[in-house]
């Protein structure tokens, strides 16, 4: 299974998030989309709260490829990283990809802080209760 988690806190939130969903279903299939979560901030606090969302997808794209394609929805979207965990017009993360685990610089899978997150874990567990996350 491939998990994407997406947040934001800039601007309309759900709409950022719709969109992001929009440019994603252009080069993978969406099979299914969590609920919307309204979340603290973590990491850097002095921000507005999260909306955030876990979709599973299918891709023939590769890990790699597939973070690129993130990126590039991030960048077209007009995110700027500014600050380390700061505020995000939109936020783009690949949690799972299948059983394959990396360890690359610019990509680790599963995302290394998808156990500590809580808003990640609950969309996770309404979409498919049966996933084990290690």
């Amino acid at each position: 299974m491939i998990l994407l988690g997406l947040g934001s806190n800039i601007g309309n939130r759900e709409k950022n998030i719709l969109t992001a969903l929009q440019l994603l279903s252009e080069a993978v299939k969406i099979i299914k989309v969590s609920s919307i979560y309204e979340t603290e901030p973590v990491g850097f606090k002095n921000q507005p709260k999260f909306l955030n969302i876990v979709v599973s997808i299918d891709t023939n794209l590769s890990p790699q490829n597939l973070l690129k394609n993130c990126l590039e929805i991030e960048a077209s979207m007009g995110r700027k990283r500014l600050i380390h965990w700061g505020p995000r017009l939109i936020d783009i993360d690949i949690l799972t990809y299948n059983n394959i685990y990396i360890d690359e610089e610019n990509l680790k899978i599963p995302h290394p802080f998808i156990t500590e997150r809580k808003f990640v874990l609950v969309p996770i567990e309404e979409i498919n209760p049966q996933i084990m996350i290690k």
